[in-house]
């Protein structure tokens, strides 16, 4: 008798994380069900691992559309942008908070065995000592994007008591590899192509961030697939302390080209100086990171001049 495969559903499957979920679950065998907001045809979804897609906002009648009964629902769907939730705070609670009610409400009438895996943020912690950030750590986010998915991990956590659903909660901190077109790497690839002296950027240079890759992070969320827990909430990082103007240094030198970096020491607003997570939670599930921040860079560099240069 041929194995029943496990389903998934990906909210924002054509994002950056969801189309990474949707194709590492698809190559470990689960069947893998899409929504996102781009209109593909089969060929295009099918290239990302989707058996199923569905294009529209994440509302009632789209989730409607989804007649399997899925073991699991990754929902990536909503905005990861600090500038975007500071120039329009409104549609960023719409996207954040908003979306994932629907997606809340729909398991509680009809996915309550379904399991959810919400890709939170570190903005959620705000600004923080310079030391390992621990899960249990006092929550202030400094920018509206911060306090939006704080209200999220709230709902979460309301539905999985009041109602008995299935919920984890990721706190990712800086997720990136090949295919990102935003934050640091991608801005600085962007300045680096285009410089002839020295690239300017906000802040000291040093700042810290704990960067984790996205293979590192599909591969955490298969292991959190299998967790038993009701609720719980965890930190998805590398768990590695590396400073901004260290980054810069070993993605110039990956470039190969002789530039001078130059700190501005403008503080932007909404951007914490210090973010190290403490990763014993998810090292105790069994997974651990692989894929080291030399070699990402070097991916990454290797991805942008390919794609752009």
């Amino acid at each position: 008798m041929k194995k029943k495969k496990n389903i998934v559903l990906v909210t924002g499957a054509t994002g950056f994380i969801g189309k990474n979920i949707a194709k590492h679950f698809s190559k470990n065998g689960w069947y893998v069900i899409g929504i996102s907001l781009e209109k593909l045809d089969k060929k295009e979804f099918g290239k990302l691992g989707i058996r199923e897609y569905y294009s529209g906002k994440i509302s009632k009648s789209i989730l409607s559309k989804v007649k399997k009964t899925p073991d699991l629902i990754v929902h990536c769907a909503g905005s990861g942008s600090v500038g975007l939730s500071l120039e329009k705070p409104k549609k960023d609670f719409e996207m954040n908070v908003g979306s994932l009610l629907e997606v809340l409400e729909f398991m509680r009438l009809r996915f309550s065995k379904s399991k959810l895996i919400y890709p939170s943020s570190a903005a959620v912690y705000g600004q923080k000592d310079d030391a390992p950030i621990k899960e249990e750590d006092s929550l202030k986010p400094v920018s509206p994007y911060g306090f939006h998915k704080k209200i999220a991990e709230n709902l979460c956590e309301s539905y999985s008591k009041n109602f008995n659903l299935n919920i984890s909660i990721v706190r990712l901190f800086s997720v990136y590899g090949a295919g990102i077109q935003k934050q640091l790497l991608w801005d600085a690839c962007e300045k680096i192509s285009k410089a002839e002296k020295e690239i300017v950027f906000f802040g000291t240079g040093d700042e810290t961030r704990d960067w984790i890759h996205i293979n590192d992070v599909t591969e955490l969320f298969l292991v959190i697939a299998r967790s038993q827990e009701s609720f719980e909430v965890l930190n998805g990082a590398s768990g590695l302390r590396t400073k901004i103007n260290s980054v810069l240094k070993i993605l110039l030198k990956e470039y190969k080209k002789p530039l001078k970096i130059v700190f501005n020491n403008v503080v932007r607003k909404g951007d914490p100086k210090y973010y190290h997570a403490d990763i014993e939670k998810i090292i105790s599930l069994g997974w651990e990171p692989k894929v080291s921040l030399a070699i990402g860079i070097k991916d990454y560099v290797n991805y942008f001049k390919k794609n752009n240069d």
